[in-house]
């Protein structure tokens, strides 16, 4: 069996409506997030754009990272 790989999390920038921000994600998420952005044929930012987009409208929104995470666990 293959052990995971740990690894702590990586900030990175990325701009959201010209704003820019930064979002720590360990890098299995990086990962998951660039293959996803491919696969709809957008950039990152334009991926994260709008799961931030649906994380706000949540009655109790979770953090930026928080809702990337479970939006690409939810897509498998």
């Amino acid at each position: 069996m293959t052990q995971p790989h740990y690894h702590p999390p990586v900030k990175r920038s990325v701009t959201i409506d010209r704003h820019q921000t930064s979002i720590s994600l360990e890098p299995v998420f990086w990962e998951m997030l660039k293959s996803a952005a491919a696969s709809q044929g957008v950039a990152v930012n334009a991926l994260v754009a709008q799961i931030d987009a649906e994380r706000i409208k949540s009655e109790t929104p979770p953090g930026l990272a928080s809702a990337i995470r479970v939006w690409l666990i939810a897509q498998d």
